[in-house]
């Protein structure tokens, strides 16, 4: 029944998408009002955060998030950086406290969600930068890296992977691990057109994935390892949780990028959710299924946090 909601209620949306920015702007106002009727977990509290930043022609700006703390909570030294999914194009940290919120419960960290800048406005790599800048204001704020656990979902998985990527390229120090629900990886959709026939997805549809994925590629280079990310050799990165629902589109995306961290000697976790939507643990307040891999994430991130040698500490070219 829910799956037939989604696909009556959300598919027409998602699949006008990209399209003209009115109806862009439509559908980010249509998505912000659905999260208001999800809700957030009511045992963490949201801060609003206004990071100073300088762009390369030296004037100023700020990156916004939010900053989800759990109530009974102890300020640590550890945090998630979770970074939002949405094609690049809609959704934000409010979208996503159903998520968000529930991370900051279950793990008992802080969860900082930058509201990243979003293309048509702001091509690719603005959304890569500004995540870098949430990470390095961490880093900052006086959180080690090997105390520190990325993901994200969707759009967001891609720019978690990336910022993964990137943080090894640019010599940053590591994160303890990085968590990607229902990864977009393959801007292309090569992998997903065939799966996508098959299974027909509760509201995401391969072929919409792929107009905006000709958007967010822009005139950037097909093999760039910041958007390609099966490109990328993933040597040295930290232990990843991947899960993925069996009956969506993008789930042999997942499934290539968990081979091929395999391959490179990543502690990589696979969890396919049979049956399960893209993103499915966004309604964990309602599903027995997403609640479940919420609580898999929690003891993944505990994991990683509690073995100092979990972290990678290698380059990916």
């Amino acid at each position: 029944m829910l799956s037939r909601a989604l696909r009556l209620g959300l598919r027409p949306i998602v699949h006008r998408l990209p399209g003209h920015p009115v109806g862009i702007r439509t559908a980010r106002t249509a998505v912000e009002a659905a999260s208001l009727l999800v809700g957030h977990h009511p045992g963490a509290r949201v801060r609003g955060v206004r990071i100073p930043l300088e762009d390369a022609d030296g004037d100023g700006r700020h990156l916004a998030g939010e900053l989800l703390v759990p109530e009974k909570g102890q300020v640590g030294d550890a945090a998630v950086l979770y970074l939002h999914g949405g094609g690049y194009i809609i959704c934000s940290p409010r979208s996503h406290r159903p998520i968000t919120s529930r991370l900051a419960v279950d793990t008992q960290l802080p969860v900082f969600v930058p509201h990243y800048r979003l293309l048509p406005e702001h091509p690719f790599p603005a959304p890569l930068e500004d995540a870098l800048a949430a990470y390095r204001w961490l880093l900052e704020e006086g959180y080690p890296a090997s105390r520190i656990v990325i993901a994200g979902d969707s759009a967001g998985g891609h720019l978690a992977a990336s910022l993964t990527g990137e943080i090894c390229r640019t010599g940053l120090p590591t994160p303890a691990g990085l968590v990607l629900y229902s990864p977009w990886v393959d801007l292309t959709c090569e992998l997903s057109l065939e799966y996508d026939a098959q299974v027909r997805d509760a509201y995401l549809s391969a072929h919409t994935v792929r107009r905006i994925g000709r958007l967010v590629m822009g005139q950037a280079e097909l093999n760039d390892p910041r958007l390609a990310l099966l490109e990328c050799s993933w040597n040295g990165v930290p232990p990843v949780l991947i899960q993925v629902g069996g009956a969506e589109a993008l789930r042999p995306e997942a499934e290539r990028l968990a081979a091929a961290l395999a391959e490179a000697g990543t502690d990589c976790r696979l969890q396919v959710w049979e049956g399960q939507f893209h993103v499915f643990q966004l309604l964990n307040r309602f599903l027995p299924e997403a609640r479940a891999a919420m609580d898999e994430t929690a003891r993944f991130i505990r994991s990683v946090l509690t073995d100092p040698t979990a972290s990678g500490s290698g380059a990916v070219a």
